[in-house]
């Protein structure tokens, strides 16, 4: 109740007007400050149950937010604001498993890893905004827009399918990390979590600003596939913003519970395919059928859940398998 009482006094009108919008971040970055200023000042550990309560607060704190549009914006909004938000959110998992092995590659303490997510997160949020913005305008004015992302979603799915699941983390391939090096004297180990440090009486960049820079570009790699998801199940700019800003929030957190459990969830990339060409599919026939949330959010929902629980099936029976062949062995 505490959290939602700010939403319901923010967008108690059914028009959303600027000072909504400027009013929404400055309630999202007072979150953020608590988040980093208070909760987590000192460098630590993030455990398993701290990871695990502080996603429980982002999701409960996003359908709280869903039930106060219903009032104000109408159910198929609410709806479309739960959609978008599972979509962004699953999307984000996958995220996880690739921000998992960067941070193994570059070797980051654990106790550095959630300053680095946080600002990592601080400008995925800017960077999604700035995309929704132009996504919003070229549909606004060329509604064909539309057919191209679903067109690219299904390519994207595909992709997901055919490629190979045992990805590797590349940084001297990736040109943003080549043009930081070359202008900008990196240290060869960490100061703690400072992103600079002083050498020599120079400030340079250590190993955490470059891990740094490879979130954010993996984050924008990730936003080309999952900004026109949710344009597919919604072009109303205040909901699309929105579903990212709390599934972007969740990622955090999300990332400790899942990080440890990557091999767990195998065919999660499946089932996050499959749903991507769902939402392909429903933007190409936008013309001839409309799906409405209240179909397309059951579906997703069940797509997402199938794959999680087929993956933990497998995963349970391979454990099995494996604990028996252990004790052959033994005997």
């Amino acid at each position: 109740v505490a959290l939602s009482s700010p939403f319901i006094m923010l967008f108690g009108l059914v028009e959303i007007q600027w000072w909504h919008w400027a009013s929404f971040v400055m309630v999202i970055l007072v979150f953020l400050a608590l988040d980093l200023g208070f909760f987590h000042r000192e460098a630590h550990v993030v455990s398993f149950r701290e990871a695990l309560a502080w996603t429980s607060v982002w999701f409960t704190t996003a359908m709280i937010f869903a039930v106060t549009l219903v009032p104000v914006r109408g159910g198929p909004a609410a709806l479309d604001f739960v959609q978008g938000y599972l979509i962004e959110l699953s999307l984000s998992m996958d995220n996880v498993f690739v921000i998992a092995m960067i941070f193994g590659y570059f070797r980051v303490p654990r106790e550095f890893q959630h300053r680095v997510l946080f600002w990592g997160i601080l400008g995925a949020l800017v960077m999604r905004g700035v995309m929704i913005w132009l996504g919003s305008e070229l549909i606004e004015k060329y509604q064909w827009t539309l057919y191209i992302f679903g067109v690219f979603l299904l390519v994207t799915a595909v992709r997901m399918l055919v490629g190979d699941d045992e990805e590797e983390i590349h940084p001297e391939r990736n040109p943003v990390i080549r043009l930081v090096r070359r202008y900008f004297p990196v240290s060869p180990d960490y100061d703690g979590q400072k992103f600079l440090t002083r050498i020599n009486g120079r400030h340079i960049l250590t190993p955490m600003a470059i891990v740094l820079v490879m979130v954010e570009t993996t984050d924008l790699v990730f936003a080309l596939d999952s900004i026109p998801a949710i344009f597919g199940v919604t072009t109303d700019r205040f909901i699309v913003f929105t579903s990212n800003v709390f599934a972007i929030l969740g990622l955090r957190s999300l990332y400790f519970v899942l990080a440890g459990a990557i091999a767990c969830f195998r065919y999660l990339k499946t089932g996050l395919a499959l749903v991507l060409a769902f939402i392909g599919i429903k933007m190409l026939i936008v013309k001839w059928v409309h799906i409405p949330s209240v179909i397309s959010l059951p579906i997703v929902i069940g797509i997402i859940l199938a794959s999680i629980a087929w993956s933990l099936w497998c995963s349970r029976g391979g454990r099995t398998a494996g604990n028996r062949g252990g004790g052959d062995g033994d005997s």
